[in-house]
């Protein structure tokens, strides 16, 4: 009497294969998202860098005058973004330091299609005067998990200011010194200062 060897997966082999095919799939599908914030939060720092070089431009041609004043005339902002960001930004000036527009080009957009906005919170001061970021995030709108959230698509602006550690804005040299903070998904601060 002969027995025949049959070949084939046994079933053991067969829930190993699935589960590390469902292994490979659940690390994807939680790396993807993280990764696809990442991609977000670095552009959103490089139209940052793209703010102060603006700011910068501005100030070379206006006497080392920043785009943020003390009377904040309602146009000022207005206009800085339009001539030195994006020349397709239409918005108003809602309050005497939110300029926020309301269309504009590919160019000045958050990643997720919305319009910045820009907001002067004020000077500094000079000494050894801090504004910690999370004095400002504090005030902002949070998301479900009480993290400051980041649909506001706000780029804060200080004068007499620069960037120290952990985000938190510290008192400059003088007023032509800008920093500018933004609020990233994940609740981190990144900031920028042009010097």
């Amino acid at each position: 009497m002969t027995t025949k060897n049959k070949k084939g997966f046994t079933i053991i082999e067969v829930v190993l294969v699935l589960a590390i095919a469902g292994l490979i799939f659940l690390m994807v599908f939680i790396a993807l998202p993280a990764l696809q914030r990442t991609q977000r939060n670095t552009q959103r720092e490089d139209d940052m860098a793209r703010v102060i070089s603006a700011i910068n431009d501005f100030q070379t041609n206006n006497n080392g005058k920043t785009p943020f004043n003390v009377t904040m005339d309602t146009s000022t902002l207005k206009n800085f973004v339009t001539r030195y960001l994006d020349s397709e930004c239409t918005g108003n000036q809602t309050s005497s330091s939110l300029t926020n527009f309301t269309s504009c080009g590919a160019q000045f957009l958050d990643p997720d299609g919305q319009p910045y906005q820009i907001k002067y919170v004020g000077e500094v001061g000079t000494g050894s005067g801090k504004i910690a970021a999370g004095d400002i995030t504090s005030q902002l709108k949070k998301d479900t998990n009480g993290t400051a959230a980041t649909f506001d698509h706000v780029f804060y602006g200080f004068t007499n200011a620069g960037c120290g550690d952990e985000g938190a804005v510290v008192a400059g040299t003088g007023v032509r010194q800008v920093a500018i903070f933004f609020v990233e998904e994940g609740g981190a601060i990144a900031c920028n200062d042009n010097h």
